[in-house]
């Protein structure tokens, strides 16, 4: 039994549907959700779904039960998930799973950024534990920016504060696959740390560049600025400060290399070249 948290969320779906691919049957599939109803797709499937929440742990344990492996897709709730990835991890131990394969950052152990600090957390308690884990260092998704072009084409501009840094992009699809991969592995994946990204890594300028190319007739530029004026201007756009904060503190540790790889894990893991820069963009256009 393979059960995977955050199963109504886009890449805990991507991770469900590849392991249906991979041949894993409905039967021994289960997934967590907070709401049952929004996974009423799955069900239709034949895939268990059991109603947990990581703030409850008793919720956890009954959810946990009779699993192998857990694939345990990391919180959405930003600066708050260390605590409540605590509650999963020990529920998880105490009603016997395997197996825990995470999905953190790339470079965890070294990055500077405070998005960094709870998957930091979160993997020294799974040392702890004494449970067998994977970790899947997880980089920038290309979906971060190619969901999101259309402020990009309207304006002409792409904002950001990484100047060159280089950003080791994939696809959610990717990471989901590198995860089944490893979930289906007949090695033994306890204990191992990969750093996922994509190869080549591009920088922003290089972004709005094949955007430009792809879009013809909307040139759009890359506009470099200092992390406080970039934390500012996405205040200014109705972000909430805590994510402008958190963004622009991910684009100063992009200057820095933390957020690319030359691991070439992720393509091991897949078997192929990752997904291209040319393909993202052209995917979130449309074309």
């Amino acid at each position: 039994m393979i059960l995977v948290t955050g199963a109504t969320g886009k890449l805990g779906h991507w991770v469900v549907q590849g392991l249906l691919q991979k041949g894993v049957g409905a039967g021994d599939l289960a997934v967590l959700a907070r709401d049952p109803d929004k996974a009423s797709d799955l069900a239709a499937r034949g895939i268990s779904v059991r109603p947990g929440d990581y703030s409850d742990p008793a919720s956890l344990e009954a959810a946990f039960a009779g699993v192998k492996q857990l694939m345990f897709v990391s919180s959405n709730e930003l600066g708050a998930r260390a605590p409540k990835h605590k509650k999963v991890i020990a529920a998880a131990k105490k009603s016997g799973v395997k197996h825990v394969v995470y999905t953190s950052i790339l470079n965890a152990d070294t990055s500077p950024m405070e998005l960094a600090s709870d998957h930091k957390e979160t993997e020294a308690a799974l040392r702890q534990s004494g449970l067998s884990f994977t970790l899947l260092r997880n980089g920038w998704y290309f979906e971060n920016y190619t969901e999101n072009m259309s402020s990009a084409l309207e304006y002409g501009a792409l904002l950001g504060a990484a100047k060159d840094g280089r950003y080791a992009f994939a696809t959610r699809q990717d990471y989901a696959e590198a995860a089944v991969a490893v979930l289906t592995s007949s090695k033994d994946e306890s204990g191992k740390v990969y750093e996922l990204g994509g190869k080549p890594s591009a920088t922003l300028s290089e972004l709005a560049a094949e955007i430009s190319r792809q879009a013809e007739k909307t040139p759009v530029a890359y506009v470099d600025l200092e992390p406080t004026e970039f934390e500012e201007r996405l205040k200014s756009f109705g972000l909430p400060p805590f994510l402008a904060h958190l963004l622009a503190d991910a684009d100063a540790a992009a200057q820095k290399g933390f957020l690319d790889t030359s691991s070439g894990d992720l393509e091991r893991l897949l078997g192929r070249p990752t997904t291209t820069l040319s393909k993202a963009v052209e995917a979130g256009l449309g074309l």
